[in-house]
């Protein structure tokens, strides 16, 4: 990164960083839950009203790449045998909940709230797989308007927004275990930030688990990808060929996943000193901490407003029913 680019981003990370250091004074004086949460709420509250200005846009518009570097570092904590223990079960927890996903969307969007048939698809993709990210992948494939692809965004930030708040709060009413909890969120909850967030609000045991069964879930976007790209050449919508549905793979691939496993591994085969991890750890717990600050003030209320009936409807009610599902299976495994 050049010193000119350091320039242009500086102020924006400084207003990330300010942010997240007053959300810690603040837990630390008060005792109202995670300070993740709070500086959320911090950011959204902060974008709503002041406004992010000019000079600060920059720095602020790179919150995901530090929730990324975040989890990557992350991953020198996992316990690489306690992954490969649950392994079978969550991997099967996961791919029947994308499937599930889906398909409850697309029957819903398609046959009872007649939605266009790509608003649906998008719908679906962010649904299933990971949020906003999954929406502008399908989109990049199938080639819907403009006016699709921000119905849909707006749709699933919505819910990104409304189960940030919820998840945690139900898993404590019902006294859910911290592993419960974390492949709860990570399977049936959309986008990775809300994800991280809701998650290390519950517990720290309960943030990694949720950290880990989201992004096997993401690993799915390829082969979503891939099946959007078939189906709709089909009916003459895009111009897919083998070397484009190559190409869609490897470009909607969440490739940090890749660095989040090297250092689960290096980690858990003692490659790394302890004093190495720890360093890793807080320099993690601190890029979360910057990034949820840029995904409260990327939160803009007024376009949430703008999702729409139909949408929201079939999100609520496939949401419903596979967490519904989810969270029974998984009480009834574990």
């Amino acid at each position: 990164m050049t010193v000119e680019a350091l320039r242009r981003l500086a102020p924006g990370l400084g207003v990330l960083f300010a942010l997240g250091l007053l959300a810690r004074g603040i837990t630390a004086i008060i005792p109202i839950g995670s300070h993740l949460i709070v500086v959320i709420g911090l950011g959204v509250f902060m974008a709503n009203t002041l406004g992010i200005p000019d000079w600060a846009v920059a720095g602020v518009k790179t919150h995901s790449l530090w929730l990324e570097v975040g989890i990557i570092l992350m991953g020198v904590t996992i316990a690489f045998q306690q992954v490969v223990d649950a392994g079978l079960q969550v991997l099967l927890i996961v791919g029947v909940a994308v499937c599930a996903t889906v398909l409850v969307v697309e029957v819903l969007a398609r046959e009872f709230f007649d939605i266009p048939e790509k608003i649906g698809s998008l719908l679906a993709a962010g649904s299933g797989i990971c949020g906003v990210s999954a929406v502008a992948a399908v989109a990049g494939s199938i080639k819907p308007d403009q006016q699709q692809i921000a119905y849909a965004a707006a749709t699933v930030l919505l819910f990104d927004a409304i189960t940030l708040i919820i998840y945690p709060t139900v898993g404590h009413l019902l006294g859910l275990s911290d592993f419960v909890f974390g492949i709860w969120a990570g399977t049936t909850m959309f986008s990775t930030g809300p994800v991280t967030a809701a998650g290390f609000a519950y517990s720290r045991n309960a943030g990694e688990w949720a950290v880990l069964v989201k992004l096997t879930r993401n690993a799915f976007i390829g082969v979503v990808v891939i099946g959007y790209v078939l189906y709709y050449s089909r009916r003459g919508s895009t111009d897919a060929t083998v070397d484009h549905t190559w190409r869609y793979l490897w470009e909607s691939f969440p490739k940090f996943i890749i660095g989040f496993v090297v250092l689960m591994i290096l980690g858990s085969a003692g490659v790394l000193s302890d004093t190495q991890i720890t360093a890793l750890d807080n320099a993690s717990n601190w890029l979360f901490l910057v990034a949820f600050a840029g995904l409260g003030l990327s939160i803009d209320i007024g376009e949430l407003r703008e999702s729409g009936i139909k949408p929201v409807g079939v999100v609520s009610i496939s949401l419903l029913l596979v967490s519904g599902l989810t969270l029974s299976a998984l009480l009834y495994l574990f």
